[in-house]
């Protein structure tokens, strides 16, 4: 697939910013040793670590040159390193491992999180937020518009991205290895000016996996079957904007 587009995903850096802002808030640490951001992205989840625990040494680890590019840019003075999540493994001083919107790309992310749960010191702490809406409309349009429009390949790519489990799962599979364990839903109504900034939201993530083994015109074919699809399914509210829901999963585990 090809590398991640920091300046899409950052077209509504705020609406993103807001989970792991959420997840932060229920991390028990007051100090920390080493922080590891696992998929930091563009930096942006990576800088609410460096304010809220400005002693500690602070680790961006992503798979993406380009997204590594912008946070290397946005926080000059911290590290960040190309890693592969799946394979990669955490010094043993790191106090927490942070994780906002990547594990669901991980193959068999839960036993990547029961790694990385054991390998912490006692009372550190693995914190990780997965989107949790491959049912909700956006993401069953995209296979269907695939399906639909004879775009087999895209199809077949789009089905990479993984779902959290159920919070039963997450209990049985990680419960034994840590001292607390808190597990939450969160839906977020993000308010977007318009139907087409659906599109532009999920061009970032979601429809990468659909739109990336596509020609230029057959990716824009797609997208504008996919925009039509959108706009009937999310209808303009009275100021013409429009709600996107959004529900996040959020695990909070202490060693």
């Amino acid at each position: 697939m090809a590398d991640w587009d920091s300046r899409q995903y950052l077209k509504f850096e705020s609406d993103r910013t807001r989970p792991p802002l959420d997840l932060l808030a229920q991390v028990p640490l007051t100090q920390a040793r080493r922080i590891v951001d696992l998929g930091c992205g563009p930096g942006n989840s990576t800088e609410l670590l460096v304010n809220r625990y400005p002693d500690a040494q602070v680790i961006g680890l992503d798979s993406s040159p380009d997204m590594l590019t912008k946070a290397r840019a946005r926080l000059p003075k911290h590290e960040f390193v190309q890693a592969d999540i799946a394979q990669w493994k955490p010094e043993p001083d790191t106090d927490l491992l942070f994780s906002n919107a990547t594990f669901q790309w991980v193959p068999d992310h839960p036993s990547v999180l029961k790694r990385l749960l054991e390998s912490l010191p006692p009372g550190g702490v693995l914190a990780v937020q997965m989107p949790d809406n491959k049912t909700e409309p956006t993401h069953t349009l995209m296979g269907e518009v695939a399906r639909e429009g004879g775009w087999s390949s895209a199809e077949t790519e789009g089905q990479d991205r993984g779902n959290p489990l159920d919070p039963e799962a997450y209990y049985d599979l990680l419960r034994p290895y840590c001292q607390a364990l808190d597990m939450w839903h969160t839906i977020y109504a993000h308010v977007l000016d318009n139907p087409a900034a659906i599109v532009e939201w999920f061009k970032a993530t979601a429809l990468r996996p659909y739109t990336a083994p596509l020609s230029p015109d057959a990716r824009e074919a797609y997208l504008a079957a996919y925009g039509k699809r959108i706009a009937a399914l999310y209808p303009p509210r009275y100021d013409g904007k429009v709600i996107l829901n959004f529900p996040r999963f959020f695990i909070v585990a202490v060693k």
